[in-house]
């Protein structure tokens, strides 16, 4: 592995650590908050997952279009993330159908 393979395995690394950082927080705060947010419930994961979708659907498409090397976990981790949107989507709806 060259040095700009190394360097960009490594920011995709970092870039994971701080995503998993980020939901742990919010989720963090969603359980400190549960009985305030809870009739936001709904549409805080719509938007969530939303910008989610956009902005890892952009940021593929950006990679692709560039000349570097792409790292294959990286990879797996954007098609099982797609996978993972579809399953909350399928829950907003079974739960909004509900009611």
């Amino acid at each position: 592995m060259d040095s700009t393979s190394a360097n960009k395995s490594r920011v995709k690394g970092a870039e994971l650590l701080s995503g998993i950082g980020a939901v742990v927080l919010g989720a963090g705060l969603g359980v400190l908050f549960s009985n305030f947010l809870k009739p936001y419930a709904l549409p805080v994961l719509f938007v969530g997952l939303a910008a989610h979708a956009l902005g890892m659907f952009m940021k593929h498409q950006y990679e692709k279009a560039s000349a570097s090397a792409r790292v294959w976990w990286a990879e797996a981790l954007y098609w099982v993330c797609w996978l993972a949107l579809l399953a909350v989507a399928a829950y907003i709806l079974v739960d909004f159908l509900r009611k």
